[in-house]
């Protein structure tokens, strides 16, 4: 059986960055942080008080009242994101056999919202017997923003979630490009959303360490591969792509901005929360969406990497990117764009393939802010690229994004410049 080609021909989000991907892109070019006091809830008592929010965002600019009582945020953020997406495809939707248009869209955590504030509130008046909303089991479940997207085009295709903590929406992607490539759909609406920048979001994390307390510098804070790093901050948005396959896009005239090349998965089978220290897993995904694409290593030119800004966890990628590049690691660009977005979790797949997409588009590599010489970490190689600081212009054919979640799952996804 011949695969077919899967393309990229729309793009949405809304982030910490901006409302859409325009804004997002600049900003994320620009090196601009995201990061900001919690404006959410009083985190006043917490360790960690910032995050990156999606700023000024006001739920009536997308839906009436009562249509917005049936979103939990994440929901809203994947179908804001959505509609862009759709909107900038060019679909016609009067003319699209939408028997073959999907829906895959991930969430790590889903509704954490909406679970706090009808579960406390039970608690709270529990005296008075179970009273729940019955939007509370639709809102939370992590599937629903998938479903609310393909209910609200009609689109009768594969439609479901990927739940794989921070690796998500990068296996929500892949399992969108397998469908298309072996014809099972024409086009797939992919992506993920996250919003849980709530209090037992940050109360879970900072009970674990795994996010940054530094309340002092929160733009600063995220700091991938310096020594002083000491976790995440905490990111939220939704980030859409529409993968369409090759002859159904150039059929109906439609603008690509890449071509998904390949994708890999594995497990660490380690550690609940921790990367292997030598990066064993990190480095079977990156050979496995290599071996996907049909791509040397020496084809990659920039590589988005999970980079956390945690102590192990950037250690053991960059030893995973030694071992499967070798000497052309020296020659490639790495950036952590988390530096300036946040960790978006169940979406930061999406929002850094969506990068991965526009560095391909326009040539340009964003950078790792927040990076200060004399903060060099001994046991990370600072002979390689990393994009401090600052933008670079370079050739882009061919880019690679990692994403590894809780519970050792590690999914990667390259894509390349579209050439007929």
């Amino acid at each position: 059986m011949e695969l077919k080609r899967v393309v990229v021909t729309g793009l949405g989000a809304i982030t910490p960055l901006g409302h859409n991907v325009a804004d997002t892109w600049a900003a994320v070019v620009d090196g601009v942080s995201g990061a900001g006091p919690i404006t959410r809830f009083d985190a006043s008592l917490f360790k960690t008080q910032f995050a990156c929010e999606v700023k000024d965002f006001d739920p009536s600019l997308y839906f009436d009242r009562k249509e917005a009582r049936k979103y939990d945020r994440y929901a809203q953020y994947a179908v804001i994101a959505a509609k862009e997406g759709v909107e900038d495809s060019g679909l016609d939707l009067e003319k699209v056999n939408k028997n073959r248009v999907g829906v895959i869209f991930a969430a790590g955590i889903g509704g954490i919202r909406t679970f706090e504030e009808e579960v406390g509130g039970f608690y709270l008046n529990e005296d008075k017997g179970p009273r729940f909303n019955p939007f509370f089991i639709p809102k939370m479940i992590a599937d629903i923003a998938a479903g609310h997207i393909s209910m609200m085009y009609g689109f009768h295709g594969p439609n479901y979630a990927t739940v794989s903590a921070c690796a998500s929406s990068t296996n929500a992607l892949i399992d969108a490009f397998n469908n298309i490539r072996l014809g099972k759909a024409d086009v797939i609406v992919t992506g993920g959303a996250e919003a849980a920048i709530t209090v037992a979001g940050i109360g879970g994390f900072n009970a674990m360490h795994a996010i940054s307390t530094r309340n002092d510098d929160p733009k600063r804070a995220s700091r991938p591969f310096s020594a002083s790093r000491d976790g995440f901050v905490m990111g939220e948005g939704g980030v859409c792509l529409v993968l369409e396959e090759l002859e159904h896009a150039l059929a109906r005239g439609a603008k690509i901005y890449a071509e998904v090349a390949g994708g890999g998965m594995s497990a660490d089978a380690y550690h609940l929360t921790a990367t292997h220290p030598e990066g064993l897993g990190a480095t079977l995904v990156m050979e496995n969406a290599l071996a996907d694409a049909e791509m040397k290593p020496e084809e990659v030119d920039y590589i988005n990497v999970h980079g956390t800004s945690t102590p192990v966890g950037d250690i053991s990628e960059v030893k995973a990117i030694k071992k499967v590049f070798g000497q052309h690691a020296y020659d490639l660009n790495i950036s952590s764009t988390k530096s300036m977005t946040g960790h978006l979790l169940g979406a930061a797949g999406a929002i850094e393939a969506m990068i991965c997409v526009k560095s391909v588009e326009n040539d340009i590599v964003p950078p790792t802010i927040n990076f200060t010489e004399g903060d060099e970490d001994p046991e990370i190689d600072y002979k390689l690229n990393f994009t401090f600081n600052k933008a670079q212009k370079r050739t882009v054919n061919v880019a690679l994004s990692n994403t590894f979640g809780f519970g050792g799952h590690n999914a990667s996804i390259i894509v390349k410049k579209f050439v007929k």
